[in-house]
């Protein structure tokens, strides 16, 4: 990860760049302690197991604050604030997945 922050003027409409990452067991964990969603469909695999997908699934705002490891960290680095997204979870995410987050400037605001 670059320290350098990237000017407004240094990117362009297109640029693009992404984050991958496997989602385990321990990161849905962590990520129930940090926001005290212990719902057992996440937490607890005989509870998951008698629901509709059958085991685990890992939050759904876990796979979408990838999103902001890719502006973060890859796309504009330090610095940067976005201000907001719309999530639609079209499929769940079981532990083992693979997710890749991307983002690509697609308009400037002057």
């Amino acid at each position: 990860m670059s320290l350098e922050p990237v000017k407004f003027d240094d990117y362009k409409i297109g640029d693009s760049a992404k984050f991958t990452k496997i989602i385990t067991e321990e990161d849905v964990m962590k990520f129930a302690e940090v926001t005290g969603d212990f719902n057992p469909i996440h937490v607890n695999p005989e509870y998951a197991k008698t629901q509709m997908f059958g085991k685990q699934v890992a939050h759904g705002a876990l796979s979408s604050g990838l999103i902001s490891a890719v502006l973060g960290t890859k796309l504009f680095g330090p610095g940067i604030l976005y201000g907001g997204q719309t999530v639609k979870f079209i499929k769940p995410v079981f532990f083992g997945d693979t997710l890749t987050a991307i983002g690509t400037v697609k308009e400037k605001f002057y």
